[in-house]
């Protein structure tokens, strides 16, 4: 059980610079503004839609999308979070093209027209998934792309765009990959699971021996918090996680705790849970289930002089505090 609440942590105060961030209405938009606005920095925050007075409506993200209004006058630094999504394992999902369109294209776009404002820091957030995954050893950022699916390949198609913008124009670019975010809020497989051990399932997990990073939220927007001024930052491409890399049976076991609950691990072996993938065409799903993705943040701590925020117990059991309260008002 949480012992204390965990509360946000301010962080001090620099230099107060006009920021744009895309996709403010999101999880990790909404925090982002929220610490931006401690900093105090100027924060425009552009949305599909507004709803506040506060927003920016932009309508939706393609090539052809009007950012004059977003960007202003004298737009310091704009961070990206705004795309298409990947579907959750079982969902139908947006097709490749969709999210060539919105992810590709209107990055692409976006980046031109920062660029030609003026604005001198473009900071994209993408993902650890354009390496690939199932690599035994960790993930550094010096290896080779090799996205997958149609999202990895979208957001590694817009980091080459951003790459090409920078040195036609000279705006500094700075690139993310995170891993998997938790929160308050979180959805998908991570929601999944925290109910399966609310209500006491027993899980098939027991017997598999892998290595998985995760980012807490806290610590995902202190990093973006940080790359907004920190000269060392321009012209980089890191990988972001909480720094405290787990198998899948002690994620559960560490999630498990948080809630106050003991996980029913069953020992089944991997290899039945190949071949039941193969069986029921669930191949990719049981290997990404199986597999590593472990990523190597050491280049982040010592060129940003970064460390965690959070740990990934704090932040499990952040998640656990809200996931309690969201079902005690269900």
């Amino acid at each position: 059980m949480c012992r204390r609440p965990i509360q946000p942590r301010t962080p001090k105060k620099g230099p107060c610079l006009r920021v744009l961030v895309t996709g403010a209405n999101g999880l990790v938009g909404r925090a982002l503004c929220s610490v931006l606005d401690q900093t105090g920095h100027q924060v425009v925050r552009a949305v599909r839609t507004s709803t506040t007075p506060w927003e920016v409506p932009v309508g939706d993200l393609n090539k052809s999308t009007d950012w004059s209004e977003a960007l202003g006058q004298n737009t310091d630094v704009v961070v990206h979070l705004a795309g298409q999504v990947p579907s959750t394992v079982g969902a139908v999902g947006p097709t490749g093209d969709r999210h060539t369109e919105v992810n590709t294209l209107g990055t692409a776009n976006l980046a031109r027209q920062c660029a030609q404002n003026g604005v001198k820091r473009f900071i994209f957030v993408s993902t650890v998934k354009v390496l690939g995954e199932g690599k035994s050893e960790p993930y550094r950022d010096t290896d080779l792309a090799v996205p997958a699916d149609a999202y990895a390949i979208s957001k590694w198609d817009a980091e080459q765009a951003l790459w090409q913008v920078a040195a036609e124009t000279g705006m500094e670019v700075v690139v993310l990959r995170p891993p998997l975010v938790y929160c308050p809020g979180v959805k998908g497989n991570f929601l999944s699971l925290m109910q399966a051990l609310d209500k006491r399932r027993p899980l098939p997990l027991g017997d598999i021996q892998n290595q998985r990073s995760l980012i807490y939220l806290g610590n995902l927007v202190d990093v973006i918090r940080l790359c907004v001024t920190h000269p060392n930052a321009a012209g980089k491409t890191f990988l972001v996680s909480d720094g405290d890399d787990v198998s899948t049976p002690e994620l559960v076991r560490r999630i498990a705790a948080a809630l106050g609950r003991r996980p029913f691990l069953l020992p089944v072996p991997v290899s039945w849970m190949l071949s039941a993938g193969r069986v029921l065409g669930k191949q990719a799903a049981v290997d990404r289930l199986l597999g590593s993705l472990c990523m190597d943040i050491s280049p982040l701590r010592e060129e940003l002089g970064w460390t965690p925020t959070y740990t990934m117990q704090e932040g499990l059991e952040a998640t656990a505090q809200w996931y309690r309260k969201t079902k005690a008002v269900a």
